[in-house]
Protein backbone atom coordinates (compact mmCIF):
# COMPACT_ATOMS: atom_id res chain seq x y z
CA UNK A 1 0.00 0.00 0.00
CA UNK A 2 1.29 3.43 -0.79
CA UNK A 3 1.81 5.69 2.19
CA UNK A 4 -0.13 8.96 1.92
CA UNK A 5 2.41 11.79 3.40
CA UNK A 6 -0.30 14.82 2.40
CA UNK A 7 -3.35 14.79 4.90
CA UNK A 8 -6.32 14.92 3.28
CA UNK A 9 -4.98 13.81 0.21
CA UNK A 10 -7.06 10.47 0.11
CA UNK A 11 -10.20 12.68 0.49
CA UNK A 12 -9.00 14.57 -2.50
CA UNK A 13 -8.50 11.97 -4.87
CA UNK A 14 -11.64 10.25 -3.85
CA UNK A 15 -13.80 13.35 -4.86
CA UNK A 16 -11.70 13.86 -8.12
CA UNK A 17 -13.01 10.17 -8.63
CA UNK A 18 -16.55 10.84 -8.17
CA UNK A 19 -16.43 14.12 -9.70
CA UNK A 20 -14.77 12.42 -13.03
CA UNK A 21 -16.81 10.14 -12.97
CA UNK A 22 -20.32 12.43 -12.62
CA UNK A 23 -18.75 14.35 -15.60
CA UNK A 24 -18.36 11.17 -17.92
CA UNK A 25 -22.00 10.05 -16.61
CA UNK A 26 -20.70 6.71 -14.91
CA UNK A 27 -21.97 5.41 -11.59
CA UNK A 28 -19.19 4.01 -9.70
CA UNK A 29 -19.37 0.81 -7.44
CA UNK A 30 -19.68 -3.30 -7.63
CA UNK A 31 -21.99 -3.60 -10.68
CA UNK A 32 -19.59 -0.90 -13.23
CA UNK A 33 -17.85 -2.78 -15.46
CA UNK A 34 -13.66 -3.08 -14.81
CA UNK A 35 -13.56 -0.53 -18.23
CA UNK A 36 -15.47 1.88 -17.00
CA UNK A 37 -13.72 1.99 -13.84
CA UNK A 38 -10.54 2.27 -15.81
CA UNK A 39 -11.91 4.69 -17.76
CA UNK A 40 -12.06 7.45 -14.55
CA UNK A 41 -9.12 6.59 -13.85
CA UNK A 42 -7.60 7.50 -16.67
CA UNK A 43 -9.41 10.42 -17.14
CA UNK A 44 -7.99 11.00 -13.47
CA UNK A 45 -4.53 10.39 -14.23
CA UNK A 46 -5.02 13.06 -17.07
CA UNK A 47 -6.26 15.53 -15.08
CA UNK A 48 -3.51 15.50 -12.14
CA UNK A 49 -0.82 15.73 -14.44
CA UNK A 50 -2.61 18.78 -16.27
CA UNK A 51 -2.72 20.27 -12.75
CA UNK A 52 1.26 18.92 -11.91
CA UNK A 53 2.17 20.83 -15.20
CA UNK A 54 0.11 24.10 -13.94
CA UNK A 55 1.56 23.89 -10.45
CA UNK A 56 5.46 23.50 -12.12
CA UNK A 57 4.87 26.52 -14.87
CA UNK A 58 3.70 28.61 -11.72
CA UNK A 59 6.86 27.79 -9.57
CA UNK A 60 8.95 27.84 -12.17
CA UNK A 61 7.55 31.62 -13.30
CA UNK A 62 7.93 33.25 -9.86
Amino acid sequence: MNKLVVNGSKEVINNLKYEIANELGITLGADTSSRLNGTVGGYMTKKLVELGKQYYNNVKNH
